[in-house]
């Protein structure tokens, strides 16, 4: 357990994670006066989280393994992968949520809830959160 613990390609990114998650919860806070703690698990919102951790995790194999090496490439092959989702297709489909649950609420159709409409995220939110994760990897990394 010690190993998996002092593994900073696991930690950090990981910690980019709960860092990213936490700001949407403080900004939710302050936005709405209340707690809401399923903002530390809930998808979509500023910075993305996906974006956070998935650049973190090449930031840190960058500096651990050499920004020439195989690993490097594959993980940021595998973080613009990740990116493209949240902007693009999960993005999409929250709005087609958003229609939807418009659709459904002017019949008279029942549904036990709504869709979830913040499924992904907006070019900026998923900049941040690779911002984020170039940030703790380089401060922690070393």
């Amino acid at each position: 357990m010690k190993e998996i613990l002092d593994n900073k390609v696991i930690v950090l990114p990981l910690f980019a994670w709960f860092l990213a998650q936490s700001i949407k919860f403080v900004s939710h806070f302050i936005k709405h006066g209340k707690f809401d703690f399923r903002k530390f698990v809930s998808s979509g919102g500023m910075p993305s989280s996906h974006s956070a951790i998935s650049v973190c995790l090449a930031t840190v194999l960058g500096i651990q393994y050499g920004f020439d090496s195989g690993i490097f490439a594959l993980s940021v092959i595998f973080a613009f992968i990740v990116m493209a989702d949240a902007a693009g297709v999960r993005r999409a489909a929250g709005k087609q949520a958003e229609v939807i649950n418009k659709l459904i609420y002017s019949t008279d159709v029942k549904v036990e809830k709504e869709l979830k409409v913040l499924l992904g995220h907006t070019p900026i939110q998923v900049f941040l959160g690779a911002a984020l994760g170039i940030l703790v990897g380089i401060v922690f990394a070393k």
